[in-house]
């Protein structure tokens, strides 16, 4: 018998009053959010609450078990909004929570509190809003004065945040000090969630300062999570993880234990028919295919990806890629093909105002074709389709780009940009000032005589 149908029996018991009912849906919902069962959990709230969008029905319910029915439908309406990307679900899932905390507040209910403030904590932080995130995390947390699973669930959204917010040695002090709470506390996914976000602190921190304790420390704590999520039977988080160490394992070119984690995260989610996280997983592996020099297996890989992502909407991850299929055609001397896969990626970064992947696209195409294209296709490449007012922008970023990847040399800079060095040295001294800072020192040669 399943999860699922084992919990949904103790719901035919019909002894249970209306309240002690909704009560008890509420807590086999969450028991199938620790799951990762997020529809059936949906779906066990259907009595009250059918679909996303839709106000929960709680009339007649003591005020109490309303404020725990809005509360989960809220959790869920972010989980499920975020992870299907619908628009306003997160908007959704404020309104929702808010007015469950509303309820908790006016009954002094403390605990109930500070559990929907760190509910609403993340969507704000799912929304960029990280300041009124940090607020209610540290809210939640200073009504906390006993080690449990809130508290610890507490630690790490606020390290998220700081992570987020690219403090990562502030993240790192919130994880390290608050580390006893984790050995006991006895969720095996609040312990997953622990070292999963422990190695992203550390991965992040090995690329900002490349120190190989980091990078071990990453990979320690990435086989950590994983196994305690392998304990929590959740469904979705060890992809997650998986993916992480195939990550990391491409930028240190240990390419066979790349594709080994990359298998298994495509597993895990080729069983729960997430088609979209598999093309992110394929679109991985079509850039390691590149780094090996396997480029048919890249495009081969790539198109699939781009071909599944043309279908879900989500033109950010349809962005990612076309940059990536658009390298393996330019490798494989597919010139054509591949200034259209760029110029997609471009329009698509534009139309949804994301000039960071805009620039990174058009980067892409300077660096892999720029010596193959006529100087309007590089001005139409740079400028879009007639940016105006936001062409600088772009710019700027495009060059941003191209300094930070060259580590500074103005010169190397340049000629990825399939420009002389002489012109990106003007368009910093006049149009964009602010990143001469990014430019490494002029060294002045000593003159001989």
């Amino acid at each position: 018998m399943t999860l699922r149908a084992s919990l949904l029996r103790e719901l035919e018991n019909s002894n249970l009053s209306v309240d002690n009912r909704a009560e008890r849906c509420c807590e086999i919902a969450r028991e199938l959010e620790n799951k990762g069962e997020y529809e059936d959990a949906r779906k066990v709230l259907s009595r009250y609450w059918r679909r996303i969008g839709e106000h929960p029905n709680v009339e007649g319910l003591d005020r109490s078990i309303a404020g725990e029915v809005l509360l989960r439908a809220g959790v869920l309406t972010g989980i499920i909004g975020s992870k299907n990307h619908i628009a306003d679900a997160q908007e959704q899932a404020k309104d929702l929570i808010s007015e469950s905390l509303t309820i908790f507040t006016s009954r002094k209910y403390k605990k109930k509190i500070a559990e929907a403030q760190t509910e609403l904590a993340l969507c704000y932080w799912r929304t960029g809003e990280n300041n009124n995130a940090r607020d209610l995390l540290e809210a939640a947390f200073s009504k906390l004065s006993l080690d449990s699973e809130l508290k610890a669930k507490t630690v790490v959204r606020m390290a998220i945040v700081e992570i987020e917010e690219t403090d990562f040695h502030k993240a790192q002090s919130i994880l390290s000090d608050n580390a006893d709470l984790f050995d006991k506390i006895q969720s095996q996914l609040l312990k997953g969630s622990y070292y999963v976000t422990r190695g992203n602190v550390a991965e992040k921190l090995w690329e900002t300062e490349s120190r190989t304790e980091y990078l071990d420390r990453a990979l320690v704590d990435y086989a950590a999570a994983s196994y305690h999520f392998e304990l929590a039977e959740h469904r979705c988080y060890p992809a997650n993880t998986e993916n992480n160490l195939g990550l990391l394992y491409y930028t240190i070119s240990r390419h066979e234990d790349t594709h080994a984690h990359l298998d298994r995260a495509r597993r895990v989610l080729a069983d729960l028919k997430d088609v979209i996280g598999v093309a992110q997983v394929d679109e991985t592996r079509a850039c390691v295919f590149l780094k090996q020099g396997r480029l048919l297996e890249a495009e081969r890989v790539a198109r699939a990806a781009v071909r599944v992502q043309e279908t879900s909407g989500l033109h950010g991850l349809l962005a990612e890629a076309l940059i990536t299929h658009g390298r393996a055609l330019a490798r494989l001397k597919r010139y054509g093909a591949s200034l259209f896969a760029f110029r997609r990626a471009v329009d698509l970064s534009e139309n949804a105002e994301n000039l960071n992947r805009a620039a990174e696209a058009a980067l892409a195409a300077f660096q892999e074709i720029g010596e193959h294209l006529a100087v309007t296709e590089r001005g139409q490449l740079l400028s879009g389709r007639a940016l105006g007012e936001n062409k600088l922008s772009m710019e700027r970023e495009l060059i941003r780009l191209a300094l930070e990847q060259s580590q500074g040399r103005i010169t190397q800079a340049a000629r990825s940009l399939g420009m002389s060095w002489q012109a990106l040295a003007y368009a910093l001294r006049t149009r964009h000032k602010e990143l001469l800072k990014e430019r490494k020192p002029v060294r002045h040669r000593i003159q001989r005589r």
